[in-house]
């Protein structure tokens, strides 16, 4: 494994430069699409439920998606390596707009569903090639530039995804939120493709043991779509039975899939790798339950809980693009440990505030701070794990970190379900203490991760 060092003197390139221009337009635009649909989805659930009569499969329809995703991480990571990240990332846009074209033309239920299923392997190679063709793109000293932009292109969407979508499903109908999206999405294609025709196509022979990565996949997602469902499970038999068992398929089956040394924390990749994934895990815990907290038991009306999520991403995207600009000024690992810290005080003081039933704003003032946290861990450990990579080992290596990102927001979410339903479900105030307080834990272990961490900046 190699590890890539800029020059000291190399100058920053601006993202709007000849050379980038088009790369980033495209690229920054597929990031906004795939941020407004998956806040969208959310929005128009309900309406889509009552209309197909499918509300036995509401969760089915988000854990579908995410555990598709995780095939499609694999196997575009993979297929990047070894031809490079053009033909990926316009297949992994095809799937995701067949998968937009099948919902958005669904009459039920079961299609609708499908339809969220064809999304998954497209919405995950995308970010995957999406990475690979940064480093094929982007000299590595603007690396946290364009990681900056791409936090930055989740903060409008998380403003006004919801209110849009919410609009047109009362206005036309809920099936124009998917259909709409699909011509934006193509037109994002045209920008990004002049950098595709320029990236070569490589011809480097398949890694061993890549079917064996794609079926462990396929065992991961399985593992995580059960997970995902009996965490929405009330009896208490099934609840701790089938979550025991989906948890361990889902880490013996990971395992493999994530560098060497990952789940022991080991120096340098393999602890970056991790640390990430648990800081997503964290995030993931807790964000699901702030509006829910602030709704049920501070009164505050939903459009307003709802502002503690958008101050959140404002926080995430500004310290992103802070990041950004100081560059090499502020190394990687450094950076990546003063995001632990905010992190771990967010949601710290959030647990503080409900435990000690402080004024509701505390809350969103501490999200602020959780949400710089994640902006200052996600964008310099993608940086990091680049530079890190070998050529030939750039798409498994992104593929690894964002099957860390997605599996631990998957267990997460569904453990805190756990306790969240075992704590008598939101009729108690502990319900939610004990949510957050399981992401204050993973939080803490984050920091701890940053500190195996290998001193190799750029």
């Amino acid at each position: 494994m190699t590890t890539t060092h800029a020059s000291p003197a190399q100058a920053h390139t601006s993202l709007f430069a000849p050379a980038y221009r088009w790369a980033t337009i495209g690229m920054v635009a597929l990031v906004f699409l795939s941020a407004f649909e998956e806040l969208a989805v959310t929005t128009v659930m309900p309406s889509v439920t009552a209309d197909l009569d499918g509300r036995a499969l509401y969760a089915v329809a988000f854990s579908a998606t995410l555990a598709a995703s995780i095939v499609g991480m694999v196997v575009a990571g993979a297929w990047a390596d070894r031809r490079g990240p053009s033909r990926p990332l316009l297949t992994a846009v095809a799937l995701f707009v067949l998968g937009l074209l099948v919902s958005g033309l669904a009459g039920e239920m079961s299609v609708f569903v499908a339809g969220r299923g064809l999304q998954g392997p497209g919405a995950g190679g995308l970010i995957v090639s999406l990475y690979v063709l940064v480093a094929r793109v982007y000299a590595p000293v603007d690396h946290p530039m364009i990681f900056g932009a791409f936090a930055a292109a989740w903060v409008v969407p998380s403003m006004i995804g919801p209110s849009i979508a919410g609009a047109v499903a009362q206005v036309w109908s809920w099936h124009w939120v998917f259909l709409g999206v699909v011509m934006l999405a193509l037109a994002a294609v045209g920008f990004v493709a002049p950098s595709l025709q320029a990236t070569p196509q490589e011809q480097a022979p398949l890694r061993p043991g890549t079917g064996r990565r794609v079926a462990l996949a396929v065992l991961v997602a399985t593992g995580v779509a059960a997970l995902d469902l009996v965490g929405h499970d009330r009896s208490g038999p099934l609840l701790l039975v089938g979550s025991v068992l989906a948890l361990a398929l889902v880490l013996l089956a990971d395992r493999p899939l994530l560098p060497v040394g990952t789940l022991r924390l080991a120096t340098g990749l393999p602890a970056v790798v991790a640390m990430r994934g648990v800081a997503m895990a964290a995030f993931a815990a807790a964000d699901v339950y702030l509006p829910y907290l602030l709704q049920a038991h501070y009164g505050v009306a939903p459009w307003l809980s709802g502002m503690t999520l958008t101050l959140g991403a404002f926080g995430w995207a500004g310290s992103s693009q802070v990041q950004g600009r100081l560059g090499e000024r502020l190394p990687d690992v450094r950076a990546m440990r003063i995001g632990a810290g905010l992190l771990l005080a967010g949601v710290g003081v959030a647990f503080i505030v409900v435990a000690l039933q402080l004024p509701a704003f505390l809350v969103a003032l501490a999200w602020i701070s959780t949400g710089a946290g994640m902006g200052l861990v996600t964008s310099r450990a993608s940086s990091f794990v680049l530079a890190a990579s070998a050529d030939g080992e750039q798409g498994s290596n992104s593929s690894a970190m964002t099957i860390a990102d997605a599996v631990g927001s998957a267990i997460s979410v569904a453990v805190a379900g756990i306790v969240f339903t075992a704590l008598r479900g939101g009729a108690e105030l502990g319900s939610f203490l004990g949510a957050i307080g399981f992401s204050a834990g993973l939080a803490a272990l984050t920091v701890l991760a940053t500190r195996r961490v290998a001193a190799r900046t750029r």
